[in-house]
């Protein structure tokens, strides 16, 4: 019998699949400037082709939720992030506005799948005591993709065109395709209770506690995006970073996420998901009024808010998703996490668009209305705070023998 591999490396190998989704998801921000020059764009236009990713993946996410768990976790996850790998790959061959809009439709479509079979495999795996502590390494590749992967694609972008970074991450995306298939073994714990799947479904849509869940990352998801789509223009239009500084946004912001996040999990497993989750939302709400309300700033005081900005803003995932997590038994919790990722993906697309209806862009690059979007994150961030509150444990423990066997702290 082959060795069965440690938790934390199936945890690393998630890891990098995380980074190359919310590589891909975004490298279409701060791309913005540049592709709204060369393709013409108006803010509307180009929220729409950031909110095609999200919504097609709420579609699909919400289509495959009755299905998910009648699978092994990982061979699904092999099919969804192969279709995945292949739609970045037709981005970055696209030739215009329209077909690139197809291409990110078909990335999220398979996107938003194998992200939610990322956190259920998690979820499984890692024991409810030290699960925010396990979500945050997986969520450390969100401050990796911001970086290291964002400011190398901006360069990238720089030198040979938009289309590189879409190129680059299909090909990282493949060499990882080719881990996950040696690295991950089968998940199949769900499946061992012997419950009737379609009736597990239909009773998690009859459980209230669930919903509840549902309905927080929705509300959370649209607390954090509603400024993200149009940031970069704001940061270049409104406060006057020089473009050629915007890298350094992700790469500052993300070298902190990648000290904090792992340390967020961890203080939420000792003090508490939803005290730390408060204070999350607290503190960012503070940063965001202050970058969307900002004029004219320096350089360094600019770095500096963006930096507070994915330290709290992004942070407050790390316990929020822990608090999800942790709504459901095993059972049902494939389709549990496909339903809040439809949730968390249509809520993105919702507050693209909503963007792109407020905000207007003039001739020398001022956003119109943008502090308006800073105030809805705000009142929505609050609305989260609430609404993590109702959402109680319903899950008594972990079903994988990987798990069992691999009891090392994460």
């Amino acid at each position: 019998m082959s060795r069965v591999p440690s938790e934390r490396l199936v945890l690393l190998v998630l890891a990098a699949i995380q980074f190359t989704h919310i590589m891909d998801f975004m490298v279409m921000m701060p791309l913005a400037p540049q592709l709204m020059r060369e393709l013409n764009l108006g803010a509307g236009q180009f929220s729409a082709l950031v909110a095609a990713y999200s919504v097609a993946a709420g579609i699909v996410g919400l289509l495959s939720a009755p299905f998910i768990d009648r699978f092994d976790r990982r061979t699904l996850l092999l099919v969804a992030y192969a279709g995945f790998t292949v739609a970045t790959l037709l981005c970055g061959i696209a030739s215009d506005a329209h077909t690139l809009l197809i291409a990110r439709a078909i990335g999220g479509a398979f996107g938003g799948v194998s992200g939610s079979l990322c956190l259920a495999i998690v979820s499984d795996l890692v024991p409810p005591e030290r699960r925010a502590a396990g979500i945050g390494i997986v969520m450390t590749a969100f401050a990796v993709a911001a970086a290291i992967g964002v400011p190398v694609g901006l360069q990238l972008a720089h030198v040979w065109g938009w289309h590189m970074p879409f190129l680059g991450v299909a090909g990282v995306g493949a060499i990882v395709w080719c881990i996950v298939f040696r690295i991950v073994p089968p998940v199949r714990g769900h499946l061992q209770s012997g419950a009737d799947k379609g009736r597990a479904f239909r009773e998690l849509l009859r459980d209230s506690n669930a919903g509840r869940g549902i309905l927080f990352m929705a509300v959370m998801v649209l607390g954090h995006f509603s400024i993200i789509p149009l940031l970069s223009p704001h940061l270049v239009g409104d406060v006057a970073l020089p473009e050629k500084y915007l890298f350094l946004v992700y790469l500052i912001g993300g070298a902190l996420s990648v000290f904090t996040a792992p340390r967020v999990g961890r203080l939420a497993d000792r003090y508490g998901r939803h005290r730390v989750f408060t204070i999350m939302v607290l503190a960012a709400s503070v940063v965001i009024l202050a970058i969307a309300n900002a004029g004219p700033l320096p350089v360094w005081a600019t770095l500096t808010m963006a930096g507070l900005f994915f330290v709290f803003a992004s942070g407050r995932f790390v316990p929020g998703q822990a608090i999800v997590t942790l709504a459901v038994p095993s059972s049902r919790r494939g389709a549990f996490l496909s339903l809040t990722s439809c949730a968390r993906d249509l809520a993105s697309g919702i507050s693209s668009m909503l963007g792109g209806w407020i905000v207007s862009k003039q001739p020398d690059g001022h956003l119109v209305h943008f502090n308006w979007l800073g105030w809805i994150a705000v009142a929505t961030g609050l609305g989260s705070i609430l609404l993590a509150r109702t959402v109680h444990v319903n899950d008594k423990g972990i079903v994988s023998p990987l798990a069992a066997q691999t009891p090392e702290p994460v």
